[in-house]
């Protein structure tokens, strides 16, 4: 156990932060002495940490402990998350979203504007249905802008930046129990659309998967090399777009001949056009997650 000056210290933030963080968020709740007096335990160390890398990566901290006080609901008290605990793979919720914001603060070069949104759309609905309903359709707004000459580069970069800076520290901010299935998750050589990539992973991770996150433009050794290092139980390579199937194609075929049974599985706006005998996970974050997670549960543990 720690005192708060010593979590201070562990953590980085300041005692007085803690203090506000558990008072206004209720983000953690320390035991106290009996002279009053309070103690962390490691998990309430991992949690504030977690707490700031979100906050030190752009989230508010209103949305950064929404964000994790909602894994802490989804975990058990043995600390497996239980499928059933994620909300259903339902279809579009109703709820209007505003899917031009983020391409109107590209187009003014606004990176306080592309915070905003990010920050309304996270603090309103849980990360797979803004991710579904919200991001992916507003990256494609952009995109679109940015073909029509609206956007500049420099604006598609801007928002491009904050999303990946957000969903790492996402990623980085769940934490999985051990003993859990191992999963890679990446894109081939040449590929570098990866925001759709790692939302998944962060969708993944939440559920309780060991994800090995490998971003983009992997070489085909890479791959090999790491699944034959760190024996995941499943591989997922996007496919953002038609031009990176021929490299995903090379991945599967080299990663097939080492590992012969290691599932292999597809996302992404291309996935369908893969074929070689992948496994397509479907177009939305929260159902391919979900399915893949359920595969793993129900796989034989070696």
């Amino acid at each position: 156990m720690y005192t708060i000056g010593h979590a201070a210290q562990l953590t980085g933030v300041p005692a007085a932060t803690l203090r506000v963080w558990e008072r206004r968020y209720g983000l953690v709740h320390p035991q106290r002495t009996e002279g009053g007096y309070r103690l962390y335990d490691d998990h309430a160390l991992q949690v504030v940490r977690a707490m700031s890398s979100l906050v030190a990566a752009g989230w508010s901290p209103q949305t950064a402990a929404a964000h994790l006080l909602g894994e802490a609901q989804a975990l058990p008290v043995d600390g497996h998350r239980r499928l059933a605990a994620a909300p259903p793979p339902a279809g579009p919720s109703g709820r209007t979203w505003d899917t031009t914001a983020l391409a109107q603060a590209a187009a003014d070069l606004d990176r306080e504007a592309v915070a905003a949104a990010l920050d309304t759309a996270f603090a309103g609905a849980g990360f797979e249905q803004v991710v579904d309903e919200w991001l992916m359709p507003s990256l494609e707004t952009v995109g679109t802008w940015w073909r029509d000459g609206v956007v500049d580069v420099a604006g598609e970069h801007l928002v491009s930046a904050a999303v990946q800076r957000r969903l790492g520290a996402a990623l980085d901010a769940v934490i999985v129990p051990v003993h859990r299935p191992r999963v890679a998750v990446g894109l081939a050589r040449g590929a570098l659309h990866e925001l759709g990539v790692l939302a998944f992973a962060v969708a993944l991770r939440r559920l309780g998967v060991d994800v090995v996150y490998l971003g983009a433009d992997l070489p085909v050794p890479s791959w090999v090399g790491l699944v034959g290092a760190r024996s995941p139980a499943a591989v997922v390579i996007g496919a953002p777009m038609g031009m990176d199937v021929v490299a995903v194609r090379e991945t599967v075929e080299a990663l097939r001949a080492a590992h012969p049974e290691l599932p292999l599985c597809v996302g992404g706006s291309a996935q369908d056009d893969v074929g070689h005998g992948t496994r397509p996970l479907g177009h939305t974050i929260q159902a391919a997650s979900q399915a893949l997670a359920a595969a793993l549960d129900e796989a034989p543990r070696h």
